[in-house]
């Protein structure tokens, strides 16, 4: 990609405008749809667990808060002046991934140890890994079409933060971010050939992470037939595709779904978007699928349009970063791919991927205020 922006408007100024409030209101509308689907997927569970149905919905709109201001800070930030924080942010989050390992420091829920204290470094980390691919292939150039000297460091830079989340153990995120730094690199210009060579190496990698432990062996069975365990490991595949199929054309209703009635394990979070279906039918679902689309779509017109090759990579890897995991998200709850355990962002409840999922957003709106008129159009 570094030959549609060599020397583009070299010399000339750079001109700030008002920023992409297309992809503003699509984010606007993805929060609103989450909020709304978070107090009803929550309410029974916060009601029996602990005697308020408000819980999470409340923590979840206290969340939303905080990502907007963050989403405002970085929007009004100078996305140029964050290349040289890159490095520094790279160090910490790798940090952090190591600390979360920690027993004691490392906070373990479900079986997991994924938190330090009220956040997730993994959240964390998605961002702050983009930020850090863009501003090296910036200056790398064409030098990343070398295999040894140009390639290597960064699939090291993959394997590493792969091997920290798989620990914890999050194999869903660790691929969301594998597979990001992956399209970064193709969008920096790396070899087709050598992608693909070492795509087909990391197979048996992840084979390896998913018949290791019996849990993710059995998830990956059951995704081929979950009925052949309806009661156990496709239990939640089975009541996800229930969910959708009773919504039809216009729903049961905002409140009326069953499936949340303890049915559906984690409704208000990995499996938002089936309480959705079921509520607010095709119509709802395709107007979050649609939303979804319009952010692609501007963030990579963002990209595109960038008035350089740093902003062109961050706008496109941040884009790349959420819409992967919404597809792997909305791919497990319609039964496409196996359970992996990430939430849809910008709609399920969670206070890390929220705020760092728009903070991503604000950093894509601020390269929009310096693009072309023609890209902000």
């Amino acid at each position: 990609m570094s030959q549609p922006y060599a020397g583009r408007r070299a010399g000339r100024s750079r001109v700030r405008r008002d920023p992409d409030y297309v992809l503003f209101y699509a984010v606007a509308g993805l929060m609103l749809f989450g909020l709304v689907m978070v107090f009803s997927a929550s309410a029974v569970r916060a009601l029996s667990q602990f005697g308020n149905r408000y819980f999470f919905v409340v923590r979840q709109l206290i969340w939303s808060v905080l990502g907007l201001f963050c989403l405002i800070f970085f929007m009004n930030v100078d996305y140029s002046e964050l290349k040289r924080w890159a490095l520094p942010a790279l160090l910490l989050g790798l940090a952090c991934l190591v600390l979360v390992l920690i027993p004691g420091v490392g906070r373990v829920a479900q079986g997991a140890r994924r938190w330090l204290g009220p956040f997730q470094p993994s959240e964390m980390f998605k961002p702050i890994v983009v930020l850090f691919l863009a501003a090296s292939l910036a200056d790398r150039g064409d030098n990343i079409r070398k295999f040894a000297s140009g390639l290597v460091p960064y699939l090291a830079l993959t394997g590493l933060a792969f091997g920290l989340i798989l620990a914890q153990p999050n194999l869903g995120t660790g691929l969301a971010i594998a597979g990001t730094m992956v399209l970064l690199l193709f969008m920096a210009g790396a070899h087709l050939f050598h992608l693909f060579v070492l795509g087909l190496g990391g197979v048996p990698v992840v084979l390896w992470a998913v018949f290791s432990e019996e849990y993710r062996r059995r998830r990956f069975l059951a995704h081929l037939d979950p009925w052949a365990d309806p009661t156990g490991a496709g239990w939640q595949i089975i009541q996800s595709l229930y969910a959708l199929g009773s919504g039809r054309l216009l729903g049961m209703g905002v409140g009326y779904g069953r499936q949340k009635y303890l049915y559906l394990p984690e409704p208000h979070t990995d499996f938002i978007f089936s309480v959705l279906g079921e509520e607010l039918g095709f119509l709802g679902t395709a107007t979050v699928v649609l939303l979804f689309g319009i952010l692609a779509w501007r963030g990579y017109r963002v990209a595109i349009s960038a008035p350089d090759r740093f902003g062109c990579l961050l706008a496109g890897g941040l884009t790349a970063m959420i819409t992967l995991q919404a597809l792997m998200n909305l791919g497990v709850v319609t039964g496409s791919i196996p359970i992996t355990g990430l939430p849809l962002p910008l709609l399920s409840y969670g206070g890390s991927s929220l705020v760092f999922t728009l903070s991503s957003i604000g950093m894509i709106m601020s390269i929009s205020r310096y693009t072309t008129p023609s890209g902000t159009a």
